[in-house]
């Protein structure tokens, strides 16, 4: 097998798209599948939606259009503001998008009466992240200008939370925009199919003991893919965290003198001199770098601390004894380290588990709700 590659076990994101379905589907709060972290890989999306999720959701269209050209036909909606020289991909490939610009929204109207079909807008809300959103006062007026247009129709609201600010959403965020929906549907008249609330941050809040109130859908990825809490990087309960792994190819070992004998001429380079960590009695190099993954979202194995990296090699010190070249080094990573090696192009994926043959039913079918989310 090659390296550095990464093993996938699809059994493991269906079982942990289950657990949470089992978990949100009693509080009336579906599961959209987010495959952005994956680049939108059509095994795993399949292993999101045969775990029960309603749908699938992506924040770029390259994405989206990946798993079209798989041959998934059920519901995709794209989450990030349609760009707008994409206007006609986003209604080609998506059944809705979350929008919070006007004009963003008008190109997206003509490009659907282009296509001759009808593209659905949830409109983003800012309740405190900062970074996309309508601001509150400004979504009755934006919500009358979708509602005059033909080619699009209004879908929903929704929500991002600790996207940017890292700040997990309280009750009160949670019941105001539970309010701003019915606040929505008093001055459009059409009843609002999705209120969305959040991703994987928003867990904690969905699954405790209050009220949800109007929030039908949440958007997850990190929790599915990585079986943890975002904010806090904890294991959820019953969930598996080893869905994915890294694995890397060591290419040279054997103990570094320190300080390095050779003199260096450039002070810049002297004062960048690796030092090996005081306890590691050897160091292995591995082929890989920062080109390839977040090195410091990576869990080192047992005995290991991580020296440093340059674009393609990675130093590790031990305490044992190192392995030979060519040996193979597991790593376990975060959200932003599988971000990365998943978009990496020299990286490969090998799928484990329970690789399905064919889109299941459920890809197939547009129930009126699952068909927007």
């Amino acid at each position: 097998m090659s390296c550095p590659r990464i093993e996938v076990d699809l059994g493991k994101i269906r079982r942990n798209t289950q657990t949470l379905v089992g978990r949100l589907s009693p509080r009336g709060i579906g599961v959209t599948g987010v495959t952005k972290a994956v680049c939108g890989h059509p095994a795993i999306a399949q292993a999101m939606l045969d775990g029960g999720a309603v749908g699938l959701a992506d924040a770029r269209i390259s994405n989206v259009q990946r798993l079209r050209a798989a041959g998934m036909t059920g519901p995709i909606t794209l989450i990030r503001t349609p760009m707008l020289s994409q206007a006609d991909h986003v209604v080609q490939s998506c059944e809705a998008s979350y929008n919070t610009e006007k004009l963003v929204i008008t190109a997206l109207a003509a490009a659907a009466i282009r296509n001759g079909s009808d593209h659905g807008i949830i409109l983003m809300v800012e309740m405190g992240d900062q970074r996309d959103g309508i601001l509150p006062e400004n979504l009755e007026d934006i919500a009358l200008h979708v509602m005059q247009m033909p080619g699009v129709a209004l879908k929903g609201i929704g929500a991002n939370f600790a996207c940017l600010s890292g700040l997990s959403p309280t009750a009160l965020q949670m019941a105001a925009l539970c309010d701003l929906a019915n606040e929505i549907e008093g001055v459009c008249g059409p009843f609002l199919k999705i209120v969305s609330g959040g991703n994987s941050t928003n867990l904690p809040w969905a699954l405790g003991e209050h009220a949800t109130g109007r929030v039908n859908d949440l958007r997850l990825g990190e929790a599915i893919l990585l079986g943890v809490e975002p904010v806090s990087g904890d294991q959820i309960g019953g969930m598996h965290t080893d869905a994915f792994t890294l694995v890397a190819e060591v290419i040279e070992t054997g103990a570094k003198p320190s300080p390095f004998p050779i003199a260096l001429i450039d002070p810049p380079r002297e004062r960048l001199r690796i030092v090996t960590p005081s306890g590691a009695s050897a160091r292995m190099i591995l082929a890989m770098g920062h080109q390839d993954t977040d090195i410091l979202g990576l869990s080192m194995p047992a005995g290991s601390t991580l020296i440093g990296a340059t674009s393609d090699h990675l130093v590790i010190g031990t305490l044992g004894i190192p392995p030979t070249p060519g040996s193979e080094v597991r790593f376990q990573m975060n959200y932003n380290a599988l971000m990365h090696a998943m978009a990496a192009p020299d990286i490969e994926v090998e799928l484990m588990g329970y690789p399905p043959t064919r889109p299941s039913r459920r890809t197939q079918s547009k129930v009126d709700h699952l068909a927007l989310v």
